[in-house]
């Protein structure tokens, strides 16, 4: 069944310092309308992801509007989270070949976690795992109201055609759909409440909020980390499409020229991640002896200030991604200030613009180099961070991405569209 997740109070005047002058004016403006509305979010976890970060702080600013909003995680077995897996990696790219058990237990999780469904006046499900709930609703003679939309997170530019055709079905019964970019859109989704909105990051969270001086410097030296030394680091989940053995090959090749170099690696291991710990053995065997590899987990006691820390001490944060929907580690570092080295693919050019950001690479020989090149120029460094943390605040703050909303609520309410759409 669906369990609601439990929710910290936020209140919106709280960001007016972190973002440019009007924002908050006009999100409540259009806001106002929409007041008493019943508003649902739905996904796979409560926490270890990006998706989970978000809903964390977003929800809790709908309610600050004057919205009646919930956030709700599905319940599923170990299969069952394997098989959402494998159906996010075949999105992706990686060929799978589907069976008929594979097929009935995506569809019939979704069913039981439905059996107990409460009445909204928007509903938003994200990804995959939880994407059959309305066509069940439906199929079992239900009639949900209010207005629904799927939200996809993944990128789908080269999504394996039987995995798309499989839940391409259960995308068309939802009213609209809500993609990271036009890119990702898949053949046979409706034309009609099509939205291309972003993710972004909270500026006031635990992972985002300025430190005080030496708080970082703390939590270096809690966790081994010499903080005099220079280190660069990856924040991200342990699965193949990040590329952690990439990351420690790149940053081998830059320890030749500076030996004196270090590379954190931290990730989360989520519930809904049944890989994970496959691939951080796999990081660990990569890291052989160096102890200037340093490999962590929130199974070590790092939570979201800790990862402040590392992507604040660091000289440049790397994300080098060979699928990446959005990548919302890439606005982290840029919001830091530091330069960010990242994959050529999906949503990180949004973030990093070549040159301008940071750099984007399509191999490890590529990322080595550019890190030696960065290492070796401060003056690149502060220019490329104070662009960086420029454009975040512009076009990827959590403002921006809660007035995306706002302004969907709108439309499928049929309001009138803003002056400001």
């Amino acid at each position: 069944m669906l369990t609601t997740v439990e929710l910290e109070t936020r209140e919106l005047e709280q960001y007016r310092t972190a973002v440019l002058p009007g924002v908050v004016e006009a999100i409540r403006d259009d806001a106002r309308p929409l007041r008493g509305a019943r508003v649902l979010h739905v996904n796979a976890t409560g926490y270890g992801g990006g998706v989970a970060e978000i809903l964390g702080s977003m929800v809790p600013l709908m309610r600050d509007l004057g919205l009646e909003a919930d956030w709700k995680v599905i319940s599923g077995s170990d299969p069952f989270f394997g098989v959402t897996k494998a159906m996010h990696n075949a999105l992706q790219g990686k060929p799978h070949r589907w069976t008929q058990e594979e097929r009935t237990l995506w569809v019939e999780t979704s069913r039981a976690n439905a059996q107990t469904w409460e009445e909204y006046d928007f509903v938003v499900v994200h990804d995959p795992q939880p994407a059959p709930i309305l066509g069940v609703l439906r199929a079992d003679g239900r009639r949900p109201g209010g207005k629904w939309l799927w939200r996809c997170h993944i990128d789908l530019t080269d999504a394996q055609p039987e995995t798309w055709g499989l839940l391409r079905p259960y995308v068309a019964e939802y009213d609209g759909t809500v993609w990271t970019m036009p890119q990702y859109v898949r053949e046979g989704v409706s034309e009609a409440n099509r939205f291309i909105a972003p993710p972004a990051i909270d500026p006031l969270s635990a992972k985002n909020v300025t430190l005080r001086p030496g708080e970082a410097d703390s939590v270096l030296e809690r966790f081994s980390v010499d903080s005099p030394r220079p280190m660069v680091c990856q924040v991200s989940r342990f699965d193949p499409w990040k590329d952690p053995l990439g990351v420690i090959d790149a940053y081998r090749i830059a320890r030749e020229r500076y030996p004196e170099l270090q590379l954190v690696l931290v990730g989360s291991l989520a519930h809904d991640d049944p890989e994970g710990q496959e691939w951080l053995q796999k990081v660990l065997k990569h890291r052989s002896r160096d102890a200037d590899i340093h490999v962590l987990t929130n199974m070590d006691g790092v939570g979201n200030h800790e990862v402040n820390a590392f992507q604040e001490a660091a000289k440049v944060v790397i994300q080098k991604s060979t699928r990446e929907g959005f990548g919302l580690v890439v606005s982290e570092g840029l919001w830091k200030g530091r330069p960010v080295i990242g994959g050529n693919c999906g949503g990180i050019p949004l973030q990093v613009r070549d040159g301008e950001t940071g750099y984007l690479v399509d191999s490890s020989a590529e990322c080595g180099e550019r890190l030696i090149e960065l290492l070796s120029d401060e003056d690149t460094c502060r220019r490329m961070g104070a662009a960086g943390r420029e454009l975040v605040r512009e076009h990827f703050l959590l403002t921006r991405y809660l007035h995306d909303y706002v302004r969907m609520f709108r439309t499928l309410a049929g309001l009138r569209p803003s002056e400001r759409d």
